[in-house]
């Protein structure tokens, strides 16, 4: 095979690899809008608070960051709470609420309600900005 085609080809793949990748760093992190189901879990307490559900695995590398940023900003807002569930032993909870990678997070109204959906590391100011809609609403 002519080593020019070789690395034509190679060049390409490279190319399409960086902006598949850049892509997806694009939308990691970023808060989107979710179904607007009612979560109930033992480790939720019914008080109305907004509540930052971060699943989590016994693995994952961003999870704990990411505890230490949602842990900082529930200190920091009053009515907020965060609540880590590690799926490491139940994937049932994976599979329930459609976790395709740790951590995910779910913003939660005080009513429970999923109104927001965070995949990867948050962005600490998305996450802020979505919280502080709900305090006022």
């Amino acid at each position: 095979m002519n080593p020019l085609v070789v690395a034509a080809v190679l060049v390409g793949l490279v190319a399409l690899a960086t902006g598949l990748g850049l892509v997806w760093q694009r939308g990691s992190g970023r808060v989107r809008e979710a179904d607007a189901t009612r979560v109930t879990l033992p480790e939720l307490p019914e008080d109305g608070q907004v509540t930052l559900l971060q699943f989590s695995t016994e693995f994952c590398s961003t999870c704990g960051p990411t505890r230490r940023v949602l842990g900082d900003l529930a200190g920091q807002l009053e009515g907020v709470r965060h609540v880590d569930v590690d799926l490491t032993h139940r994937p049932e909870l994976a599979a329930r609420f459609n976790i395709l990678q740790t951590p995910t997070t779910l913003i939660l109204d005080g009513a429970g309600v999923i109104r927001g959906r965070i995949g990867g590391a948050p962005r600490r100011d998305d996450v802020r900005t979505a919280v502080e809609g709900l305090l006022v609403a």
